[in-house]
């Protein structure tokens, strides 16, 4: 009897021991440390854009400090919301899914239903980059600056049109700006990606662009012309080209956009992936690149993005009910 129950003893004691070293095991395997796989982040525009070239360079260069591969896949859409629409609806909060967060995500919900609480469905990460902006035309267009440009429009009300990303991205707003500062009326054409938007300026189906400034191939092999520059500063690119503040209308259009992901992520997750994008955007060839696209560092660590988010997203409402965009 005894001998029975010391079996039995001793059997209980075998299962405890092994339970405890399975769980100590899966334990350790959930436990490693990040990042243990690769990391990808959504980008929220066209590939061969400005911010499609900044975001595969700040992965390739945080990838190898980091010691994982950081794959950005391109999802354009919706002026800029579908990527991080898509990294909420798939993504876990564990960092191995970001996604560019452009600034109109400030500003769509204000205008549209959306699928996500801006500011209570993300982590802000980090703020990187300002967008530069332009008007641009086709190189044999009559126009040579944007006084022209207005003036055709008051004579041809309706009929001038313009291209954007998306209703509600930062270049709607901007010339809707530009039109009720000078009583014009043009057509809005937006476009999901940036080709074929100037795929539809060159051959002739729009007559203006509203862009992002990532195209001096095609002014320097003649094919368009840039009007003015819609920021504060002239380009060191094209230092004779003066903006759209300098012709006379005071358009001043910037958008911020930096990385984020999912709420309820790691804060030392958070501070390491902080901390490797921010050491990025310092290295050289990074810097080279934000001269090539004509781009303006504007980085904010995790706390003040959060911050400049909140207040950035009162700031919008009060644009769009000015405009009447509210759908």
């Amino acid at each position: 009897m005894q001998h029975r129950a010391f079996i039995a003893a001793s059997l209980a004691l075998g299962v405890l021991t092994l339970t405890h070293h399975v769980a100590f095991a899966q334990s350790t395997a959930t436990a490693q440390p990040f990042p243990s796989k690769p990391i990808t982040i959504l980008h929220a525009y066209s590939a061969g854009g400005s911010s499609s070239a900044t975001l595969r360079l700040l992965g390739e260069i945080s990838g190898k400090a980091l010691g994982q591969r950081i794959i950005i896949e391109d999802r354009p859409g919706a002026g800029g919301a579908l990527a991080p629409t898509h990294m909420l609806k798939t993504g876990k909060p564990d960092g191995y899914t970001l996604s560019q967060l452009p600034q109109p995500l400030l500003r769509i919900p204000h205008i549209q239903k959306t699928e996500f609480d801006v500011l209570n469905d993300f982590t802000w990460v980090i703020r990187l980059v300002d967008y530069t902006y332009a008007m641009v035309v086709r190189a044999d267009a009559p126009w040579r600056n944007i006084a022209d440009v207005v003036n055709h429009a008051k004579t041809n009300p309706g009929k001038l049109s313009y291209a954007t990303s998306g209703v509600g991205v930062t270049m709607h707003m901007a010339m809707e700006h530009l039109s009720t500062m000078t009583g014009i009326k043009m057509l809005h054409v937006p476009h999901r990606q940036t080709s074929d938007m100037m795929n539809a300026v060159i051959g002739g189906h729009v007559d203006v662009l509203a862009s992002a400034v990532s195209y001096a191939p095609l002014v320097e092999a003649g094919k368009i012309r840039v009007l003015g520059i819609l920021g504060a500063n002239r380009l060191k690119r094209w230092p004779d080209l003066p903006t759209a503040k300098e012709q006379g209308f005071p358009v001043m259009a910037s958008s911020s956009w930096g990385v984020g992901g999912p709420k309820g992520m790691d804060p030392k997750v958070v501070k390491l992936l902080h901390d490797t994008f921010r050491k990025a955007m310092d290295d050289p060839e990074f810097l080279k690149l934000m001269d090539h696209y004509d781009q303006v560092r504007s980085y904010l660590n995790t706390e003040d993005y959060t911050r400049w988010v909140r207040e950035q997203y009162a700031a919008e409402k009060i644009v769009v009910e000015r405009f009447g965009l509210k759908q």
